[in-house]
């Protein structure tokens, strides 16, 4: 197969936040500022202009707008618009394809625009929004470790899925871009509604993402080798690392599968599992960069990752082009995907909050296509309000208005709202009245889970194209999907971290300490406020973690370390001297329980805010302004109604932001009726 290569780059040291002087929109930690004096919710919801006659469009923009949502959320689809190579109709022909027509009606209802052009944007579309002919042509696609194409078994058709690494398949996507380009990025703010602009969409390598599904597409080898290159930086070390003497930086192969027996073998693994990190945001930068050569420079550009995101290679920390990286929710209301929502949204928030960015849910379900396990309006609302209740601060309906392939949107198709449209609106209501967007939940407690544990967890994955991104989004967790190999350090070490990290997690929910997860990686922006920091070093840690645990200490805050010492860096390689350690606190928890006990000792000597419920099965999360608590979530994710007894400090009246009830204090805590899988939005009065 031939192949057009390009030169390698290093990653970027700072995010590419659109701050020039040519910037036309800029982010804010509570929306989008801009450049009128004023700054936009995020409040958006999606609707498919060329799902709908033209004459409904209006119709179903404007019932958005009277739900309270501020932006309009579409795609632009590659394979609808593209007639043959380099000929598109953009509404020539068909009168649904007139795009620029569609943000106009927007931009005349009130409506800003989130712009998501692709080249991947799924929305249940065949091929994913590719055009055919790309999706089958040898050069753009990815590979097996056979050299055949990755297929991907996805209704109504299977079909071989592009290579991030292709130079083939990111030049046909420049060109797209351009021709998008030449007709809407004249009605970028403010001559028009378009205020921020996708980067591809759910870049998790088309959900086959196991270590060892792709990519070994000739393009994407000859980028391995270039990243062995930048980081051993000599053959030497490469040598030593992966324990070979013959191999060489021109002919180094990948590995094919998981065969480390020992810690010695694991940096081949590893090294592979981090450069798919690499592979991806490479490619979002090559993506970026062809966005702004065609036309819609002065946006921030955001991507969102799928369910499951943490399993898979997609790093923020390395997304250096993409200025807001979202999260998609699509959650069951049960206690497991409660806690889901928990983890991801707070490690989300938390560094988001670092980075003066405010926390999006780039796709929040509203309904679900039909041939996913359906998803109730019960389901749907609890999300949406769990996630906000952990920080989210800005979210897309997705979807707002309802179209083929999809149930349950709060709007018809045809632009009538439903009964859900209403309970929307009332919680938007409520946000905009309380300002949510604006408050801040205070979490003084981290529980750090380092990039290096989840690239091990991804090699030692143990169910082959049954990938880490499933099992995780079914609920389960590393104990349930990885090797059990104990890799001769006499326990399996994915399984030991994860068991060390849930043990301080289940304590914390029960005192109702609140906490936040924070990835290794965004370390420095995810540690503001803390007063806790507990990490564990089941895997490897990077000298550049421990270092940045170590000046953390220096400033008062606690370390927590555990179930030993490091004995790994980052590459899993045997340290070479011991860690200095002796800033941390090292607790093995030979007994579990043993966390309960720290978590106690910490809420008495740190002042800790808590907030306990009874049951232990409800939970409370508290956001505030300078003066105090303003808003109070109460979440009960079971599936039985629930009287719950709530302990809330300094707070004396509490009124029902959905409804007009209030609630006083009594005997030192507030007794409230929870119904099954719902959340009580309470303002403090």
């Amino acid at each position: 197969m031939p192949t057009r290569r390009r030169a390698p780059r290093p990653p970027a040291s700072t995010p590419a936040l659109a701050t020039e002087a040519g910037a036309r929109v800029h982010l804010h930690p509570h929306g989008l500022d801009l450049g009128d004096g004023e700054v936009l919710p995020l409040w958006a919801g999606a609707m498919h202009y060329w799902r709908h006659p033209r004459a409904e469009w209006r119709a179903g923009l404007e019932a958005m707008h009277a739900m309270g949502l501020r932006l309009v959320d579409t795609y632009v689809p590659w394979g609808v618009h593209e007639r043959g190579p380099g000929e598109y109709d953009f509404g020539e022909n068909d009168s649904r394809l007139d795009v620029a027509a569609f943000l106009e009606t927007a931009h005349e209802v009130g409506l800003r625009c989130v712009l998501r052009p692709g080249p991947h944007i799924n929305a249940e579309l065949t091929f994913f929004g590719i055009p055919e002919r790309v999706v089958w042509d040898p050069e753009c696609q990815a590979r097996t470790p056979g050299g055949h194409p990755v297929m991907l078994p996805i209704v109504p058709v299977a079909f071989p899925v592009p290579s991030y690494a292709s130079d083939a398949f990111l030049e046909e996507t420049t060109r797209w871009y351009r021709a998008v380009g030449k007709r809407l990025s004249h009605l970028r703010w403010p001559e028009g509604p378009i205020v921020l602009i996708q980067v591809d969409n759910e870049g998790a390598l088309y959900f086959r993402d196991g270590a060892y599904d792709q990519d070994y597409h000739p393009d994407a080898i000859h980028a391995f080798r270039d990243f062995l290159r930048a980081k051993h930086r000599s053959l030497r070390n490469l040598r030593e690392a992966w324990g070979d003497e013959s191999i060489t930086f021109g002919t180094v192969e990948p590995p094919r599968r998981f065969d480390a027996r020992e810690v010695k073998d694991l940096a081949r693994h590893v090294d592979w599992s981090e450069f798919h990190e690499q592979l991806l945001s490479t490619a979002m930068e090559r993506m970026a960069e062809a966005l702004v050569d065609a036309g819609f420079d002065g946006l921030p550009t955001t991507h969102n990752l799928p369910l499951g995101e943490s399993a898979t290679p997609l790093n923020p920390a390395r997304m250096t082009a993409i200025d807001l990286v979202g999260l998609d929710y699509y959650h069951h209301v049960t206690p497991a995907e409660h806690a889901m929502i928990l983890r991801r949204t707070t490690e989300l928030a938390c560094r988001c909050e670092g980075l003066e960015r405010p926390a999006f849910g780039a796709e929040v379900g509203a309904g679900f296509p039909p041939f996913f396990s359906p998803i109730d309006p019960r389901d749907s609302i609890y999300a949406l309000v769990c996630a906000m209740a952990y920080g989210l601060r800005g979210f897309n309906l997705y979807m707002a208005v309802e179209r083929d392939r999809w149930i349950g949107a709060p709007i018809d198709p045809h632009g009538r709202p439903r009964p859900l449209a209403d309970e929307y609106r009332k919680l938007l209501r409520a946000i905009e009245h309380t300002k949510l967007h604006t408050l801040h939940r205070r979490t003084q407690v981290r529980l750090v889970v380092p990039r290096a544990l989840r690239r091990l967890a991804r090699a030692m994955h143990a169910f082959g194209p049954v990938t880490p991104a499933f099992f995780n989004i079914i609920g389960a967790g590393w104990r349930e999907a990885v090797l059990e190999r104990d890799l001769g350090m006499g326990e399996p070490p994915v399984v030991a971290a994860e068991a060390y990290l849930r043990a301080f997690e289940r304590a914390l929910v029960t005192r109702g300490v609140p906490f936040a997860y924070a990835g290794g990686e965004t370390l420095e922006h995810s540690l503001h406020g803390a007063s806790w920091i507990v990490c564990t070093s089941g895997g490897g840690l990077k000298p550049h973690l421990v270092q940045s645990l170590r000046d953390a200490a220096r400033t008062g805050t606690i370390v927590t370390m555990g179930p030993r010492a490091p004995l790994l860096d980052g590459a899993m390689r045997p340290l070479k001297r011991p860690a200095d350690v002796t800033a941390f606190e090292i607790e093995p928890l030979d007994d579990l329980a043993q966390a309960d006990a720290l978590v106690a000792k910490r809420v008495d000597e740190l002042a800790l805010p808590a907030y306990p419920v009874d049951p232990v099965d409800v939970h409370v999360a508290v956001h505030e302004d300078d003066a105090g608590p303003r808003v109070v979530f109460v979440m009960n994710p079971t599936s039985a109604d629930v009287a719950a007894r709530v302990s809330l400090p300094g707070v004396e009246e509490l009124s029902d932001l959905l409804g007009d009830q209030r609630v006083v204090r009594s005997a030192g805590a507030f007794e409230l009726n929870v119904p099954a899988r719902t959340v009580r939005l309470l303002g403090v009065t």
